[in-house]
């Protein structure tokens, strides 16, 4: 009885520490940009509510060639987002134009566009539940 006890015990702690060790990867290639000034700056977000506000993980990367790789790593299993925005003019912040509208490039996962304001978390959504490689396009 006591070796059943202890072999269960052993099994579920292998069970937990797996599950808890659990995590993936999400590479982004960017492509689009017009010029090579100027950083890419990625944001990773995990729910509408914080989308377009504040990512759990964010990346700075230099634009080489007008593309850009993003690496996002130990993301657990779920549904996330990216946005971009390459500052050209590496003045530290995304410049707009009247009523928001950017006007430097932008990219999102899915390609995803705003119609008559930001795009939407819905639009943008995809889910991770093993190592992804998204393809974004500046726009």
């Amino acid at each position: 009885m006591k070796k059943i006890a202890i072999t269960l015990i052993l099994l579920l702690s292998v069970t937990c520490i797996t599950f808890a060790q659990e995590t993936y990867k999400i590479t982004v290639e960017f492509s689009g940009m017009k010029t090579d000034k100027g950083d890419l700056y990625v944001g990773l977000y995990d729910n509408e509510s914080s989308f377009l506000k504040k990512g759990i993980q964010n990346k700075l990367v230099s634009v080489k060639d007008k593309k850009a790789t993003v690496v996002f790593e130990g993301v657990k299993p779920g549904v996330y987002a990216i946005s971009s925005f390459h500052d050209e003019n590496d003045n530290k912040k995304m410049d707009t134009r009247i009523f928001g509208i950017p006007k430097e490039p932008v990219g999102l996962s899915r390609d995803a566009k705003g119609f008559m304001g930001p795009p939407k978390f819905k639009d943008a959504k995809f889910t991770v539940d093993k190592d992804v490689t998204l393809k974004i396009n500046m726009y």
